[in-house]
């Protein structure tokens, strides 16, 4: 493949040999799975985002990239991005505002941060560290959210899957 072929979606043929390691999980490396961090539209738009991003900042730490899916995408600071988001009354309190789009504010926001760090761990075989605390927050805050909405025991179960990867990557 030339420098310009350019790799789109996930796909185990295309990935790291470190990450493929790490996860061997379908749900992974399956784009259409709606249920893994790359299957939905979000998390394949910011997957075709953070390799656009990285192609530009080929030695930028990848906390740059996902301080800009934070702000962009939940309209707030980075620094508002707390441990707060994940507890169950915060969330609760969330749903409870008919003015609040959880769809967008919870799952899009998450799935963004998720997908933008498993795709540096599925192009690159790693993670950067300083990114790891807000990865490990979108997989507690979609838990919890999944727990509270009676979300699929699957789509937990990848979370929890990611969690495990997460602390291994």
């Amino acid at each position: 493949m030339s420098d310009d072929d350019e790799i789109y979606g996930i796909d185990e043929a295309n990935g790291h040999p470190r990450a493929l390691e790490l996860i061997s999980d379908d749900f992974f490396w399956n784009c259409a799975d709606e249920l893994g961090p790359f299957g939905s539209d979000e998390g394949d738009t910011a997957l075709d985002e953070y390799r656009q991003w990285r192609k530009e900042n080929p030695k930028a730490p990848l906390l740059k990239c996902v301080t800009w899916v934070i702000e962009e995408l939940s309209e707030q600071s980075i620094d508002r991005y707390t441990d707060e988001i994940i507890t169950e009354s915060y969330i609760r309190k969330q749903l409870e505002d008919p003015d609040f789009d959880d769809e967008y504010y919870i799952y899009s926001v998450d799935i963004s941060i998720i997908a933008t760090g498993f795709g540096q761990l599925a192009d690159e075989g790693a993670m950067d560290e300083d990114v790891k605390p807000y990865i490990d927050r979108a997989l507690k805050r979609q838990l919890t959210f999944s727990m509270i909405t009676n979300g699929s025991d699957e789509y937990k179960n990848n979370m929890r899957r990611l969690q495990e990867v997460l602390a291994e990557a």
